[in-house]
C-alpha cells in the first residue's frame, strides 16, 4: 500500500448514537464484535495467545452471515492448482481494482489457513476413501478449488466448528447485543465499545467493554436493500460505527448482487433464499422462458463468468423481454444428485413450491455482498489506533470491484489471523484496561424512526440496485436527504406535533445505521461515472481506467457531511496510525 497515514493525530469530538449512559462495564484485552468466520477466528487466536477476549454478537453465537454460505471456501488445495492461478482469477473478477499485494497475501496464506481451520474441527466433504478434499468449481474460477461441506452447507459447518472451539475455550461471549459506538481514551486511542444487550444476556440494557483493541467483524449491510441474501442482522452496524468514530471507508459503491436468488415475487422483501454458484459450477445453466441459454456467447465461461457479468446478463435479458426473472435449469442433475449435493437448496425450493428435479428454478439478482467497507491495511488495522476490521465489514483491497466466488470465507479466515498477530504484538496480555475519556463535546446523530427502514430500502432498491444512473441515484439521494432532515427536525422539536422523535432502541439504531451507510453508498456511486465490476451505470456504460482505476475513500466530518478523496491507483493508502508499528 502507498501513501502516508491519513488518520487524525488528535481526538475529535465524538459523534454517537443517542443512547443511555452505560450501566455496567467490564475489562478485556480485546473485544471482537461479530461471530462469523472472521470474528471467531480472531477471537480464538487472541485467546490462544493469552489475551482476555470478549466476543459480542448481535444474535446467537452461530447466527451470523457465515452459516448462510452455501458454496464453499476457495483455496489452491488441488493437484496442479497454484496460488498464482488463484490470484489471476481474483484479479480478473476484481475488474482492475484489486490491490494485487493484498490478493497475493490471501492466496498464498489461504491453503494453510484452511488446514488450520480443519485442525480446529471443520469437516469438509471428501472425494475418496483416502480423505482427499472434494473440490468444486464456481463462477470466475478456472480450476476446481472450492472446498465444501454437507454439499451446500459449508458455512454452517465452519460456524459449527468455530462456535464449538470458542465454547471449549470458555471465551467470554455476549450474545443478543448490538454494538453502539467506539470509546476512546484521552489521546484518541481505542478504549472499547458501548453495546446494548437485548434482554437475553447476563447484562441487560446499555453497557460497555473497556479494551485497547476492538475488532469489527460485523458482516455486511445487505438490509439496506429490499431483497437480499443477507440475514436480518446485516444492517451495516460496523461501517456506521467506524464512520461516526472518524475512520475511513472505501468502495461502498461496489455491492455484489448475486445472480441466482430464488425469485419469490416482485414485492418480496427481506432475506431471500440463495441458489448457490456451485449449482452452476456443477453444470446447471441459465435460460429464459423460451429455454434459450442467453449467457452463451456473452462470456467465454458462459454461466460460470464472474458474478457481475452473470448478474448483468440476467438483468439485461429481463429488460429485453420485460420479464421479472429468468430460470436456472438443473433438471438433468437427477433426484439423487440434488439430494446429495444440494440438499439445502432443494429443501428451500420445495418449501416455496418449486421442485428443481422436475422444473427450472425462477431466479433474479438480489443484494449479496459488500466488496467495500472499513479501510484497513494487511494486518486489519484501520485509520484509528486500536480499531481493526475484517470480513465483509472491511475493505482490504482483495475484492476490488467485484468479489470472486467463495473468496469471502477465505478472506475472513486469513485476515482474522493477521489481525490476531498484530494485536498480540501491540497489546500485551493483562495490561490495565484503558480508561475511556468523556470527549469535550459529544454530538448525537438524529435517530430515525424504525419504520423509515423500509423507506431506505425501497429508495435504494429503485435507485442504487443492479442498474444505476445519475437520475436514479439522485432520486435515492433526495429520499435519504429528506429522511435525515425529518430525523433532525424531530430531534430539534421542529417537526409537526404528530411526528414524535424516535426513541433510542434497537430498531431505531439499525435504521439510523442503514441511513448512514446508504448515504455513502449513493454518494460514491454518483461520483464513479463509469461501469466497473458490480457497479453498473447505464448512463456511463464503459469502464474508464484513465480516470477511475482508483478507490474512493470517505470520512464522516464533524458536521456529518462527507469528505471524499480518490487514491492515486489501485493500492489503498497506508492506514497505520501514528505511533503504531507496521
Amino acid at each position: 500500500m502507498t501513501g502516508q497515514p491519513s488518520a487524525p493525530t488528535a481526538p475529535r469530538p465524538a459523534i454517537r448514537l443517542p443512547a443511555p449512559a452505560p450501566g455496567w462495564a467490564e475489562p478485556a484485552d480485546v473485544v471482537v464484535v461479530g461471530s462469523g468466520v472472521a470474528g471467531l477466528t480472531a477471537a480464538l487466536r487472541c485467546a490462544a495467545a493469552g489475551l482476555r477476549t470478549v466476543v459480542v454478537t448481535k444474535a446467537r453465537l452461530d447466527d451470523g452471515s457465515t452459516r448462510w454460505a452455501q458454496g464453499g471456501i476457495a483455496a489452491a488445495l488441488g493437484e496442479g492448482d497454484t496460488p498464482e492461478q488463484h490470484l489471476d482469477d481474483t484479479l480478473v473478477a476484481g475488474a482492475g481494482l484489486c490491490d494485487a499485494d493484498a490478493v497475493r497475501l490471501l492466496v498464498t496464506e489461504g491453503p494453510d489457513a484452511v488446514r488450520r481451520l480443519i485442525d480446529t474441527g471443520a469437516v469438509f466433504d471428501k472425494a475418496d476413501a483416502a480423505g482427499t478434499i472434494a473440490l468444486t468449481r464456481e463462477g470466475g474460477h478456472h480450476r476446481r478449488r472450492i472446498a465444501h461441506a454437507g454439499g451446500d452447507a459449508t458455512g454452517a459447518e465452519i460456524s459449527r466448528a468455530l462456535v464449538e472451539a470458542v465454547r471449549a475455550r470458555a471465551i467470554r461471549t455476549v450474545e443478543n447485543a448490538l454494538v453502539l459506538d467506539l470509546l476512546t481514551d484521552a489521546e484518541g486511542r481505542t478504549a472499547g465499545v458501548t453495546l446494548h444487550v437485548m434482554g437475553e444476556g447476563r447484562h441487560d440494557g446499555v453497557g460497555a467493554i473497556h479494551a485497547p483493541a476492538v475488532v469489527l467483524a460485523t458482516g455486511g449491510m445487505g438490509q439496506v436493500f429490499s431483497a437480499t441474501t443477507n440475514p436480518a442482522v446485516s444492517t451495516g452496524d460496523g461501517v456506521a460505527l467506524a464512520l461516526r468514530a472518524g475512520a475511513e471507508v472505501s468502495d461502498l459503491e461496489f455491492v455484489q448482487f448475486h445472480p441466482t436468488v430464488l425469485f419469490l415475487g416482485a414485492d418480496a422483501e427481506g432475506q431471500q433464499p440463495l441458489v448457490s454458484e456451485a449449482v452452476r459450477g456443477e453444470g446447471a445453466y441459465l435460460v429464459d422462458a423460451g429455454g434459450t441459454r442467453f449467457m452463451v456467447g456473452r462470456h467465454e465461461l458462459a454461466e460460470l463468468a464472474p458474478r457481475d457479468i452473470v448478474a448483468k446478463g440476467i438483468t439485461g435479458r429481463m429488460l429485453e423481454q420485460d420479464a421479472e426473472h429468468m430460470y436456472l435449469d438443473g433438471r438433468h442433475f437427477g433426484a439423487e444428485m440434488w439430494a446429495e449435493r444440494f440438499p439445502t437448496i432443494l429443501a428451500a425450493c420445495r418449501a416455496h413450491g418449486i421442485d428443481p428435479v422436475t422444473e427450472p428454478i425462477p431466479v433474479a439478482p438480489a443484494a449479496h455482498y459488500a466488496s467495500g467497507g472499513i479501510r484497513t491495511d494487511r494486518s486489519g488495522r484501520t485509520t484509528l489506533p486500536g480499531l481493526y476490521a475484517c470480513g465483509e465489514t472491511a475493505c482490504t483491497g482483495v475484492h476490488g470491484a467485484n468479489r470472486l466466488a467463495s473468496n469471502s470465507l477465505l478472506e475472513g479466515l486469513v485476515y482474522a489471523e493477521r489481525i490476531a498477530e498484530a494485536i498480540v504484538a501491540a497489546h500485551p496480555a493483562g495490561a490495565p484496561a484503558p480508561v475511556p475519556a468523556e470527549p469535550a463535546r459529544t454530538e448525537t446523530i438524529p435517530l430515525l424512526a424504525p419504520e423509515q427502514r423500509f423507506a431506505i430500502q425501497r429508495a435504494m432498491t429503485r435507485g442504487a440496485g443492479v442498474l444505476r444512473s445519475e437520475a436514479s441515484l439522485a432520486e435515492a439521494a433526495e429520499v435519504l436527504s429528506a429522511l435525515r432532515a425529518q430525523a433532525g427536525d424531530a430531534t430539534a422539536g421542529g417537526a409537526p406535533a404528530e411526528a414524535k422523535p424516535a426513541e433510542p432502541g434497537v430498531e431505531s439504531w439499525e435504521a439510523t445505521n442503514l441511513l448512514c451507510v446508504a448515504r455513502v453508498l449513493v454518494d460514491s456511486a454518483r461520483r464513479r461515472t463509469e461501469t466497473r465490476g458490480c457497479h453498473w451505470r447505464e448512463d456511463h456504460p464503459d469502464r474508464d481506467d484513465t480516470h477511475w482505476r482508483r478507490h474512493l475513500v470517505t470520512r464522516l466530518n464533524q458536521d456529518r457531511t462527507l469528505s471524499v478523496h480518490t487514491t492515486d491507483g489501485t493500492g489503498l493508502p497506508a492506514t497505520v496510525p501514528a505511533g503504531e508499528t507496521p
